[in-house]
């Protein structure tokens, strides 16, 4: 199932942090990171996907059902924003892909004789470890 889905203004929640990590005087005074909040019972996904993603053990879901997403690759703000939604669209996706049922099979009739053959010489290589017998 391919999902064309973004998120509308009104269901994605920003704010802006400091970025942890190096990057001199600039991460101690310009607030580039960007915490995404997005709570998936009001958005506007199909019952499916919603249901899926609440269901998904991400540690980015909150027991509350609300995705936070922190985005501090680049310096700039707006890029950062544009990546946590990125990403808030690829966990959609992922979620919205059905795997392939498997169905199980019957071993070759090949596998099974070699199987057999394999055990028999173990077999036989266990039974010459008796006692030696002395005639």
């Amino acid at each position: 199932m391919k999902l064309d889905w973004t998120p509308a203004d009104w269901e994605l929640d920003f704010s802006a942090i400091r970025a942890s990590g190096p990057g001199g005087q600039n991460v101690n005074k310009v607030s580039s990171a960007v915490h995404l909040r997005f709570d998936i019972q009001r958005s506007s996904l199909p019952a499916l996907i919603k249901e899926r993603l609440l269901k998904l053990s991400d540690q980015r879901i909150t027991s509350e059902g609300v995705v936070v997403i922190k985005a501090q690759e680049s310096r700039s703000q707006e890029q950062n924003r544009a990546d946590a939604v990125q990403r808030l669209i690829d966990l959609a996706q992922s979620v919205a892909h059905t795997p392939k049922a498997r169905r199980a099979t019957k071993p070759t009739y090949g596998s099974q004789q070699r199987r057999l053959e394999g055990k028999s010489l173990r077999s036989g290589i266990k039974s010459a470890r008796g006692r030696v017998r002395d005639e």
